[in-house]
């Protein structure tokens, strides 16, 4: 059996419950991906991207209807070495992945105010530009459960507002592209045991400007202090990341003070009487 079969296989048989099922479960419950869907499945180099990158060539193998997907990792300019083991992982996983080069963290390098959220925002732009280019409606992430919760933390701690990222949203800018996040289910915790598994090594972080500035991306930062919060809480309740997941999934509208849609605000107070 070659390597990418092994992990294919671990994926639906030994991760089965903890990954595939929460995989198909995200697909379905949020209604994700649909027939005769053209996805644009975006790699970073990361644990996380190169799974659902596995777990969409499955769906795509023994799911009940067709999609085509397009496997696009888009290199900003990393350091050769991080280049070359993206293309190592995508061909011992047999990705046929598909890689196109910006010049971003050059651009990025001449920034000396918020280096990191104007490289957030020209890779997005790229990535759809791209997505539209290719004729695809849909961009698929791999962002995972701990990203949905140490966002809704983030949000609460330095935001003063409960909000999280959406297991799927419409794109204001590009017409006609939907962003789709189908590890929205899947711990953090499960695809590391998946890559140790697997005996597998991806990039952490490619960043070639912090790591020759020795900077620090203060949201990164904050995400850290969000994790290392979390693991504390589980020590008294190991269900806690959970229960703030499945809260976002359960408010009570008749208990909070205020709500917001449209960015329009609406306090308790206005139905209090009725």
């Amino acid at each position: 059996m070659e390597k990418y079969q092994e992990i294919e296989r671990s994926i639906i048989k030994k991760f089965r419950k903890d990954i595939w099922a929460k995989f198909i479960s995200s697909i379905q419950e949020y209604e994700l991906i649909k027939e005769n869907d053209k996805i644009m499945v975006c790699i970073s180099g990361g644990k996380d991207s190169f799974l659902l990158a596995k777990c969409i060539q499955e769906l795509q193998r023994h799911g009940k209807f067709p999609f085509e997907a397009h496997f696009v990792c888009m290199d900003p300019g990393y350091h050769q070495k991080n280049r070359e083991l993206i293309e190592k992982n995508a061909k011992l996983m047999n990705i046929p992945i598909e890689i196109f080069e910006s010049d971003i963290f050059d651009v990025v390098a001449s920034q000396e105010k918020s280096p990191c959220y104007l490289c957030a925002r020209m890779r997005r732009g790229s990535l759809y530009n791209h997505a539209k280019e290719l004729g695809c409606n849909k961009i698929a992430l791999g962002h995972h459960m701990n990203d949905v919760i140490e966002t809704t933390l983030l949000s609460m701690f330095y935001g003063s507002e409960i909000k999280t990222m959406m297991p799927k949203l419409h794109s204001d800018n590009f017409e006609g592209i939907e962003l789709i996040r189908p590890l929205y289910q899947v711990r953090e915790e499960d695809i590391a045991a998946w890559v140790k598994f697997n005996e597998l090594e991806f990039l952490n972080c490619a960043c070639k400007f912090t790591e020759e500035t020795n900077t620090i991306d203060e949201e990164k930062s904050k995400r850290k202090e969000m994790k290392k919060l979390v693991r504390e809480l589980k020590k008294q309740n190991n269900q806690v990341d959970y229960n703030i997941f499945k809260a976002l999934d359960n408010v009570n509208l008749d208990c909070v003070l205020g709500t917001k849609k449209n960015h329009e605000y609406e306090s308790f107070l206005k139905h209090y009487d009725d």
